[in-house]
Parts: structure tokens; C-alpha cells; sequence
């Protein structure tokens, strides 16, 4: 799925990879990341799509469609909630990156949005009493 993140998610041939059914693999995808495949996705999408917004002069609807996105509504909405801004938004406010690999990973990790918490956040991490 991150290698393939501009493909469409196709739950079935994922789970066929891993020799379990569609439902099972979803449900054990969610114990353990704490978000379904579909969201995953998502994050990972915009994840990717906010590194080109700040590296790129790519314009939003060509990021949109190359990080896997179909529409571009759909697109705006997501970012604006996994990043809290909007993606002209972010891109105003954030330039390159210019710091070791390490921090720059860090950096483009996106966040709850304000007053948001991760607990609550369909973007959050895993429910260890779920994950154990």
C-alpha cells in the first residue's frame, strides 16, 4: 500500500497477499494500525502530497491527481483534515525543508488538527488495548 499509495485501494488483492479474507484483513489492519486500509491510505496520500506542495511548483490539482486522489474536492477536504489547513494553506505557510533526513520525516508528519485529539481523531494511532 505505500508503494502503490496513487493506485485505488483494492482491499481483496491486498488480503489475498497476506492468504486471509477481505473482512478479516480489515479488521486485523485496524487492531494493529488503529485506522482502516481505506484511511491509511488517506494519510498516506497526503502525507506524500504535502511533501509536493512545499518541494514542487506543481499546482494543488496536479498534486491532487498524482498522489491518487480523483476528485479534487475530496482531496481538499481530507488534507484540510488530517493537516488542519487547507493544501493552498499549507503550502503558503510551508517552504522546503532544508535539515537532516530525519527531521524532515518528523516535519511532514501531519497532526491532529487543533483541538482535536489523537484518541478521538480517525487518524490516530492504534488503541494499544485493541493492538495487545
Amino acid at each position: 500500500m505505500d508503494r502503490a499509495y496513487a493506485e485505488p485501494l483494492d482491499v481483496r488483492a491486498v488480503a489475498a497477499v497476506a492468504y486471509i479474507s477481505p473482512a478479516h484483513f480489515s479488521r486485523s489492519f485496524r487492531a494493529v494500525f488503529g485506522e482502516t486500509p481505506h484511511r491509511y491510505l488517506q494519510r498516506r496520500r497526503v502525507e506524500r502530497s504535502m511533501f509536493l506542495l512545499r518541494e514542487t511548483d506543481r499546482s494543488v490539482t496536479e498534486v491532487c491527481f498524482d498522489v491518487g486522489f480523483t476528485s479534487l474536492g475530496t482531496f481538499s477536504r481530507t488534507f484540510r483534515r488530517i493537516v488542519g489547513e487547507t493544501p493552498s494553506g499549507y503550502r503558503l505557510g510551508n517552504g522546503p525543508i532544508v535539515a537532516p533526513h530525519c527531521v524532515q520525516l518528523a516535519a511532514m508528519r501531519p497532526r491532529a488538527a487543533a483541538g482535536e485529539s489523537t484518541q478521538s481523531s480517525s487518524f490516530g494511532e492504534a488503541n494499544p488495548a485493541i493492538a495487545s
